[in-house]
């Protein structure tokens, strides 16, 4: 008589896509870290190296060891040091820049449930059957959009700066502009860490690993 096989309990895991994709993954945090390299850059120009005050500085260092140099070559020397920094600014810009063309590409990618007008309408739904959050949920997929035009504004202005000496008639209103989508990536930045944090430790908790494995399986249409 032939032994009884037991039956597995173990059900087969979903294999399907996930709700955020792989790319849209790979787009959020080398973006989210590029952002962030960014604004440190501008930290360490403005806050915490202070190229302008560096001319004083050094000439007390040198003249501690008895040498005096004039001013012009003092200025010299922080130029060095600003223009280090701004090089590293403008390749993270750059690569900002084909991050976000990759985002544009893997939009057109989305099936089903990972298009954000599907996001959109079932954040909607639950908005009308009265769900809670579903309206502040609705907002913020809202604010990712205008993120996005906000960060195509600061690229689109932090190239034509690169490329200053092709544009010598709206240098300097390309440069306020880039610095006001600067300071409104920055707000974003503040309130997007706030709200996931929140978000994670009440409400919706898994909203960080989601946007790490990908989440629950896409509804694919």
């Amino acid at each position: 008589m032939a032994a009884v096989q037991p039956v597995s309990t173990i059900s087969t895991t979903h294999s399907g896509p996930r709700h955020n994709s792989l790319g849209l993954r790979i787009w959020h945090w080398a973006n989210s870290g590029l952002v962030l390299f960014q604004l440190m850059t501008i930290l360490f120009l403005f806050v915490i190296v202070k190229v302008k005050t560096l001319a004083p500085e050094f000439s007390q260092v040198l003249a501690e060891k008895g040498v005096n140099l004039p001013a012009q070559e003092l200025r010299g020397l922080t130029r060095i040091v600003a223009h280090r920094i701004w090089d590293w600014h403008i390749w993270a810009g750059i690569t900002i820049a084909c991050l976000l063309a990759f985002r544009v590409l893997v939009s057109f990618r989305q099936r089903g449930g990972q298009r954000t007008a599907a996001k959109l309408a079932a954040i909607k739904a639950r908005e009308a059957r009265g769900e809670a959050g579903a309206t502040k949920a609705r907002w913020v997929r809202y604010s990712y959009r205008a993120f996005y035009v906000i960060l195509a504004i600061m690229v689109s202005t932090g190239l034509i700066l690169v490329f200053e000496d092709y544009f010598p008639s709206i240098e300097h209103l390309m440069k306020e502009i880039h610095e006001y989508t600067m300071y409104a990536v920055i707000a974003f930045v503040v309130a997007h860490i706030v709200g996931v944090f929140r978000a994670e430790v009440t409400e919706e908790p898994g909203v960080v690993s989601a946007m790490i494995n990908g989440g629950e399986p896409a509804e694919i249409s």
